[in-house]
C-alpha cells in the first residue's frame, strides 16, 4: 500500500511546475517536522490539549498533500476517545511520515 494518494500527490506533481511542486514538498517536511516536534514537547509537559492541537495541524498538512494513511493517524492522535498511549502514537505518525516523504520526494523527483 501507498504512504500517499497518487489522487493527491500525483494531481498536484502533474499539474504543478516541477520547481512548485518541489518547494510544496520541502515545505510539508519542514512544517511536519515543526508539528511533530510540537507535539513531543506537549507529551512531555502533559498538555494533550497542545498534543492534539498538533496533531490537528498534522492531519489537515497531510491532508492536502495527499498522505492519507498520516493523515488518519493524526486524526486518531486528536481524538480523545482513543485510547493509543501519545508516545506510540508518535512513533507511528513517524513511520507513517517518513514514508509518505520518501514516495513525495520520489514524485518531486520525477519528470
Amino acid at each position: 500500500m501507498s504512504a500517499i494518494d497518487p489522487e493527491i500527490a500525483g494531481q498536484l506533481a502533474t499539474d504543478l511546475p516541477r520547481d512548485v511542486f518541489r518547494t510544496i514538498v520541502q515545505t510539508f517536511e519542514v512544517d511536519l517536522a515543526r508539528l511533530v516536534s510540537e507535539m513531543i514537547a506537549a507529551v512531555k509537559a502533559n498538555d494533550l490539549e497542545e498534543y492534539r492541537r498538533g496533531a490537528h495541524g498534522l492531519a489537515g498538512a497531510a491532508g492536502a498533500i495527499g498522505a492519507r494513511d498520516l493523515e488518519r493517524a493524526a486524526r486518531r492522535a486528536m481524538d480523545p476517545k482513543d485510547q493509543t498511549p501519545p508516545v506510540t502514537m508518535i512513533r507511528d505518525i513517524g513511520s507513517l511520515a517518513q514514508a509518505a516523504l520518501t514516495e513525495l520526494s520520489a514524485l518531486a523527483r520525477e519528470g
